[in-house]
């Protein structure tokens, strides 16, 4: 297992150190290691509006989303408490009562 970052702009995983330099194969960027560190260091998850979100706080979705395998559709509106948030293709842990465990992407939520 790999223990270099992602690429920042592609979020590639298939990334390389090269004379000090970490290089991604899909997209060309190449970083330092510096502002490898910063980047990590620096993560805001930001909602719809801007709004920088933390673990804990409560967020609405501002249009339907339908749902994947199940079926179904959380409403806009729909308030969603005690959010988590991760690193990931979705950016936020969260159960919406009536559907469950899920993860959001913050472009789809707004906090409250």
């Amino acid at each position: 297992m790999s223990a270099l970052p992602s690429c920042p702009q592609c979020r590639s995983e298939f990334t390389y150190e090269d004379a000090g330099m970490f290089v991604c194969p899909e997209c060309a960027h190449e970083w330092s290691a510096q502002q490898a560190v910063a980047a990590e260091v620096a993560r805001v998850w930001r909602d719809a509006s801007g709004n920088v979100l933390q673990d804990g706080d409560t967020v609405t979705v501002i249009k339907d989303l339908k749902l994947k395998g199940g079926g179904g559709v959380v409403k806009m509106g729909t308030k969603v408490k005690n959010i988590r948030l991760v690193d990931g293709d979705h950016d936020i842990d969260c159960k919406i009562e009536g559907f469950g465990s899920m993860g959001l992407k913050t472009e789809f939520v707004k906090k409250v």
